[in-house]
This record gives structure tokens, C-alpha cells and sequence, in this order.
């Protein structure tokens, strides 16, 4: 059934917005009539003009079922866990989720999955329509959910997992926010005093006709160069920006390039492996304790990892599994999972709690992640004030120079 938009006026003749489902313009405007509500404008989202509901379920990653945020998704996820906790069927839980939701396209796909719902289909089929609010480890463990009977449990769990995701990201983000605006701020003083502040200071320089100090000569072609093409450096480095972004979202080799860098880059690379084993061991955990099969476990979170050459890990110790062996030896044989992870893996798999002990792997690394988080920041801010001031000292200096030996000599 399609979902429409409409804004109308209430007994009081204020204007109100929302949405509605119906089978047809007319039919909207009955039922917003039968709730005294007296429609001024109805129109269906544009995702959906001219198309049944497949079609416009299909179309949801394109045009109004635009991809909505982790924390409104999770804040979503926990809302309908409690709903169908105290009891209330899906269908009604559903219809309170869309009246309270304010998120606009949340509350049309909301709209859209209760009707596929309402029309027979599982919840998991119904939420597979919209792959760009809920991914396949979503849709899994729903599935896995429904299967089992455990729903409620199973959103819990996706709930709490997502909350955490944001959380490690909220952290990272604030811990990396000062130094990247620091470098910004410092990078466009630089610029400045170089482009506009010395030439001017410069220039009487050269109408002294004085031999200058090599480091004052070098200093005005480097100021000079910056002033007459500056035009050229922003096109030159905004083309080689776009040049690598491409190279690395649109070409394989880029890709496992970029990837490959992130793993062994100094500093960095650590962290970014210690953030791929946080990821790899709390999504895995999450799906087995959500009832989601090993193998299907592993080609999600092979999705989930977001670096190719850890995927191709999980890829090749899955197709190990699937032969017969079990999950710590091929991660350890790969060599690219640290041996405090393997193992405590393998202590895992050998007592029955590989879930508990998965958790307890994602908790270490995330905790590291943060502490190496606040390490490079620690580190990264003194080293920009460092090179900055090494710079602004070299200004100084080439500036200061000429005017000492110009003092000198008319002593």
C-alpha cells in the first residue's frame, strides 16, 4: 500500500505534516477526513510516484528512503525491542514507532514495512527492501530473531551493539576533532603571512637594491611562488585529491593499496588494525549469540571489517571452516590476527563460550583503541605547534636579517 505526504489543518485550523498509507489519493483524503483533519495538500514521496509498493521498496536507497543515521536506527531498534517486550503484537508496535518517529524518511520506511507486514510478509523480508538502513548484519540477525522466536532479544542486541558502534565513533571523532581543526587553522595562518604579509614586508627589500641573506632570497621565491600561482597549487591539489579518492573507491588495486597502507603505516596502522579486531569480534559475537550460523556469521562481518585485506582473512578462513576446521587455527595461520585474539579464541571454542570470549576480545581492543587514540593526540598536537613554530621562526629569521646588517652598516 503506498505511503503518502500530506499537510492539513486541525479543528483549531492549525497546519499540521505527516504521512499516511492508503490505496490511493482519494482514499488518503477519506481517512484524513474520518480523523477531522482537513487536507490541503496530498502527494506521494517521490520514491514511490507511479510504482507499487516492490518497486517503491526497491527504489528505497535512491530517492525519499535516503539512508538514515546509526543513532536513529539504533534509538529505532531499541524502541521496537521494548514494544514487543511488554507484549503488544508487531504490527501495533510498528504503527507507534511511525507516530512518534520525527525522522521523515524512518518514519515512511516504517510506514512502508508495517504494510508489508500487515500484508503477510516477515519482518525480515520486509526490512531486506531498505538495504540502506538495514544492512545485511541487520537483516540476519532479525532473520535469526524471528527464526528462534527471540525478536525482542535479538533488537535488544542490535540496539546495544549499534549504541556502542556510535560510541567508540563519537569518541574517536571528539579525540581527533582539535588536532584536525589546529592543523586547518594553522595551515591557512601560514598561508596568509606567507602570500600576503611578506611580499609586503619584503618589497622594501628590494627597492634598497641590498644584497640579501640566501635565507631572505629564498623566502621571497618561496613567498612570490605562493602569491602569483597559489591559483595553480589549489587546482593541483584538489586534482590530486580527487585523483586518489577515485584510484582508491573505484579501482580494485587502489583499494587493497589503500587498505594494505592502513594496516602498515607507522603509528596509524596499528590502530587500524586493533579497530578491524574490535569490529570483527563484537559484530561476530553479536550474530552468534543472535542465533546467525558461523559461515553466514563470517560473510557478514567479512562486509563489516571495511578493509579489504582483513576480509580476504575471514574469506579464507571461512572457506577452512566450511572444510571442517574451526576458527582459531586459519586466523592463526593467516598470521594478520594478533595471538592474544587466536587464542582467546581457541580458549572460546574449546569451552563453549567462543560468544562470551568474542566480547571479551571486542572490549580489550576498543579500550586500546582509545587509549592509542588519545596517545597519537597527546603526540600529534605538540609536534603541529613544533612545525608550525619551526616555520613562523624561519619568517622571522629571513625577515629579521637584512634589517640587522642594514643597522649595522649605518653604524
Amino acid at each position: 500500500m503506498p505511503v503518502y505526504e500530506y499537510v492539513a489543518l486541525d479543528r483549531k485550523g492549525n497546519k499540521i505534516k505527516g504521512m499516511i498509507d492508503a490505496g490511493s489519493l482519494a482514499s488518503a483524503r477519506v481517512k484524513l477526513r474520518e480523523t477531522e483533519v482537513y487536507p490541503v495538500e496530498i502527494r506521494e514521496p517521490e520514491a514511490g510516484r507511479g510504482r507499487d509498493t516492490t518497486a517503491a521498496s526497491e527504489a528505497a536507497g535512491a530517492g525519499f528512503f535516503k539512508k538514515v543515521g546509526l543513532r536513529e536506527v539504533a534509538a529505532t531498534t531499541r524502541q521496537l525491542s521494548t514494544l514487543l517486550g511488554a507484549g503488544l503484537p508487531l504490527v501495533p508496535s510498528l504503527s507507534t514507532l511511525v507516530a512518534q518517529t520525527t525522522n521523515r524518511s524512518m518514519k515512511a520506511t516504517l510506514a512502508q514495512i508495517r504494510e508489508n507486514v500487515n500484508e503477510g510478509n516477515s519482518l525480515t523480508s520486509s526490512m531486506s527492501h531498505f538495504p540502506q538502513i538495514f544492512p545485511p548484519l541487520y537483516v540476519n540477525m532479525v532473520r535469526a530473531g524471528e527464526a528462534s522466536g527471540t525478536i525482542n532479544l535479538v533488537l535488544e542486541r542490535l540496539a546495544d551493539f549499534m549504541e556502542n558502534q556510535q560510541a567508540l565513533r563519537a569518541k574517536i571523532r571528539s579525540a581527533l576533532a582539535y588536532p584536525i581543526l589546529m592543523f586547518i587553522i594553522g595551515n591557512l595562518v601560514l598561508f596568509f603571512l606567507i602570500t600576503f604579509v611578506v611580499p609586503n614586508i619584503t618589497k622594501i627589500f628590494s627597492e634598497m637594491h641590498q644584497n640579501l641573506p640566501a635565507i631572505t632570497i629564498f623566502l621571497i621565491a618561496v613567498s612570490g611562488f605562493f602569491k602569483n600561482f597559489w591559483w595553480g597549487i589549489a587546482i593541483a591539489v584538489t586534482a590530486a585529491f580527487l585523483f586518489l579518492r577515485h584510484g582508491m573507491r573505484n579501482t580494485e588495486s587502489g583499494r587493497y593499496w589503500w587498505d594494505r597502507l592502513k594496516l602498515k603505516a607507522p603509528l596509524f596502522g596499528a590502530l587500524n588494525q586493533k579497530l578491524a579486531m574490535a569490529r570483527f569480534s563484537r559484530t561476530l559475537g553479536t550474530l552468534l549469540q543472535s542465533g546467525v550460523p558461523l559461515l553466514t556469521a563470517m560473510n557478514i562481518v567479512r562486509n563489516v571489517v571495511d578493509n579489504r585485506i582483513v576480509a580476504d582473512e575471514i574469506l579464507h578462513a571461512s572457506r577452512e571452516i566450511e572444510e571442517g576446521q574451526n576458527l582459531s587455527a586459519p586466523l592463526a595461520r593467516g598470521g594478520l590476527f594478533p595471538p592474544l585474539a587466536v587464542e582467546m579464541i581457541s580458549v572460546g571454542e574449546q569451552s563453549g563460550n567462543l560468544e562470551t570470549m568474542l566480547y571479551r576480545i571486542a572490549d580489550a581492543y576498543e579500550k586500546e583503541v582509545e587509549a592509542s587514540v588519545i596517545m597519537l593526540t597527546s603526540l600529534l598536537e605538540p609536534v603541529m605547534i613544533l612545525v608550525m613554530g619551526l616555520i613562523v621562526g624561519f619568517v622571522v629569521v629571513s625577515v629579521l636579517l637584512p634589517i640587522f646588517e642594514m643597522n649595522q652598516l649605518v653604524r
